[in-house]
């Protein structure tokens, strides 16, 4: 008898860890949602990994940003800062051949999968983002990634003023600390990746 309840102990204890699990999955995907959809992400791809190619990298990182800064500026949500990004795909490639000394540049706009990554005064669970992506030549090299909107891609003062672009529901995982300004809850972050490995995002 006591080896049958038990059992029925395991059993319970495993359905209500399987409920929590459940539940924890659907609060995650539902908290990276709404993240990822106030947010456009920037991802430029260096030719190769040598140092000419890097530092050309970074050198297509500032004119795209500061094209892009002006044309931002009056964006007030993410749909709106797509739209513009969208209208202005042709000016952005311009603008990274400008200084990519030759290299062939690719401009796009979609979908795109991020690992979880940690900025200087902040991080983002790992899920899919909407993301411009500049691809210098091959893109074989090391990349670079920030959010172009709101504009993060700044100092800590005005990364802390642009995180008040997003709504209260998402602030509401957002915490200052010492460091900066931090997307905590590390539960997003395997959700996330749980997600991407299955194919679910």
């Amino acid at each position: 008898m006591s080896g049958k309840n038990t059992l029925k102990k395991w059993e319970s204890a495993l359905l209500l860890a399987m409920c929590a699990a459940l539940f924890a999955g659907v609060w995650a995907s539902a908290a990276s949602g709404r993240i990822a959809s106030q947010l456009v992400r920037l991802h430029v791809i260096a030719d190769s990994d040598e140092a000419v190619e890097q530092e050309i990298k970074l050198e297509v990182r500032d004119a795209v940003l500061a094209y892009l800064e002006p044309k931002l500026s009056g964006a007030s949500d993410s749909g709106q800062a797509a739209e513009i990004i969208r209208d202005n795909l042709s000016g952005i490639g311009s603008a990274a051949e400008a200084v990519s000394r030759g290299r062939e540049v690719n401009v796009e706009l979609s979908g795109e999968y991020y690992p979880t990554r940690e900025y200087e005064t902040f991080s983002l669970p790992a899920g899919q983002y909407l993301s411009l992506r500049v691809t210098l030549g091959e893109g074989n090299g090391h990349n670079w990634w920030c959010v172009v909107f709101p504009p993060l891609c700044l100092t800590a003062a005005e990364t802390e003023a642009a995180f008040e672009q997003l709504d209260g529901s998402t602030r509401s995982v957002i915490a200052e600390e010492e460091g900066g300004v931090c997307f905590k809850f590390r539960i997003l972050e395997l959700w996330g990746e749980l997600a991407h490995f299955l194919g679910l995002d």
